[in-house]
């Protein structure tokens, strides 16, 4: 598919990965008349109505479906009801009326929590449904699965061109530090810098650390998201990944380091760690589309810490 004839809508691409798949979309020659961001203050992407009247105002020939409510391990605790109804509404009726329209390509993004709780490493796709997700986050993990059925189910009874990628956690400049929504990357940082500039004389990190993570650059991960809608046409669902894992504990020292916190970390045992490994097989989407992660882990890290101390935001003091 060549990109730059189409008209792409980009649902959440005012969001962290949404506008680095915008930029990526605008690097490879898409017309930025041809980008269409729907607002979440003009479409409510949960309710049909706003999402045909969606479809009937700009027109699209293909869409990437970026827009979910996500959070952290607390969120989705505090939050599964919302989480699941939210995220399911908005994929299956994207997709239908995708569908109606006769929309060339939709690219559906699922997540990292689909998989099983306990995994083989590395998480291999065809391991998605050997059993259930990891239950902190299985709600919102579910919902987003049901839109790899949804994609499977239309390509077999209406030819529809649905694809599906699992992107793992993502990180980089422009993500969410929020305390009560943030991931643990961009939490660890606000902690680390806000507790440096306090002189806070320890913080306190969730669960034992012992459990691991994967981490895509959203840069890479924006780049990988593009080359699938332009390459990849299959069934198939699709990892994208780095290929690594670290440990919390790993993870938190590294970030206490750059960012140069000097106090006592304190590891809340009370609190889950959340699924105990991540880390993928990314085999298959080198085979599909050519994607492979080209950012190196520790550049990445300090360049997302750059950039939260550079918000022009209140600090403590």
């Amino acid at each position: 598919m060549d990109l730059k004839k189409e008209r792409v809508v980009v649902t959440g691409g005012g969001g962290f990965l949404g506008r680095h798949v915008c930029n990526e979309l605008i690097q490879q020659g898409v017309p930025l008349d041809n980008i269409l961001v729907p607002r979440q203050r003009d479409y409510d992407l949960t309710e049909s109505t706003s999402v045909k009247r969606m479809f009937v105002n700009m027109e699209p020939t293909v869409v990437i479906h970026l827009a979910a409510v996500v959070g952290g391990i607390g969120a989705n605790r505090q939050h599964p009801g919302t989480f699941f109804y939210k995220n399911l509404m908005m994929g299956a009726m994207l997709m239908e009326q995708a569908r109606l329209y006769k929309v060339k390509k939709f690219t559906a993004i699922g997540t990292i929590c689909a998989y099983p709780k306990f995994t083989p490493i590395p998480f291999r796709e065809e391991h998605l449904w050997d059993g259930y997700p990891e239950e902190t986050n299985a709600p919102y993990g579910l919902a987003k699965k049901m839109l790899l059925v949804q994609a499977q189910a239309y390509r077999s009874e209406y030819s529809f061109n649905a694809i599906y990628l699992l992107p793992v956690n993502l990180y980089g400049p422009g993500d969410n530090f929020n305390p009560l929504s943030s991931h643990v990357i961009p939490a660890l940082i606000k902690k680390c810098v806000d507790g440096r500039i306090a002189g806070d004389p320890f913080i306190t990190v969730w669960g034992t650390g012992r459990a691991t993570r994967e981490f895509l650059y959203v840069k890479d991960a924006a780049r990988g998201i593009v080359l699938a809608t332009e390459r990849y046409d299959g069934s198939n669902p699709c990892n994208l990944g780095a290929g690594f894992e670290i440990s919390i504990r790993e993870l938190v020292a590294m970030i206490v380091d750059y960012t140069g916190y000097q106090g006592e970390i304190r590891w809340d045992n009370s609190k889950p760690d959340g699924q105990p490994r991540r880390l993928l097989d990314t085999e298959r989407a080198r085979e599909y589309f050519g994607f492979q992660a080209q950012t190196d882990f520790q550049k990445g890290l300090r360049e997302t810490i750059r950039y939260y101390e550079s918000l022009d935001i209140e600090r403590p003091s």
